[in-house]
């Protein structure tokens, strides 16, 4: 059995936004010579994700207004986690909703994607350097 491992790295200008990271996921796949097995992709900080699902600008507008109302940024005196001095605590509970990682099947050297299936990064709380992990396993 191979194993692969690849950072992919990102820095939004905004705090908030979605990114289709399928591409630099593919390529990886093509990088380590893996043609049956299993992905994973995760976002290595706690105010990031990466999911699964259709790359639609009206879903991802979709997105944003449904987190936005589950966790509102201001006030940022809502959050305990602000005492601190942070003001993202929103950012943590958007991140626990839309999720850490995904784990995709690879057959035939190919992500096993459903037909509108892509891989997102989510960013909530930007305008920093931040990584995804892409570890692949398998023959």
């Amino acid at each position: 059995m191979k194993s692969y491992r690849k950072e992919l790295w990102f820095n939004t200008p905004k705090r908030r936004a979605f990114i289709n990271i399928t591409r630099e996921v593919e390529k990886a796949l093509s990088e380590s010579g893996i043609t049956e097995g299993l992905l994973l992709c995760n976002a290595m900080h706690i105010t990031a994700s990466v999911f699964i699902n259709d790359n639609e600008s009206g879903l991802h507008h979709d997105y944003e207004q449904w987190l936005e109302r589950l966790a509102p940024h201001a006030p940022i005196s809502q959050y305990r986690h602000n005492d601190t001095g942070e003001d993202n605590g929103d950012a943590h509970l958007k991140r626990q909703v839309m999720g850490r990682e995904v784990v995709v099947a690879v057959t035939k050297a190919k992500l096993d994607f459903g037909t509108w299936e892509r891989i997102f990064y989510g960013e909530f709380d930007g305008r920093r350097k931040k990584r995804v992990l892409v570890k692949i396993i398998g023959e």
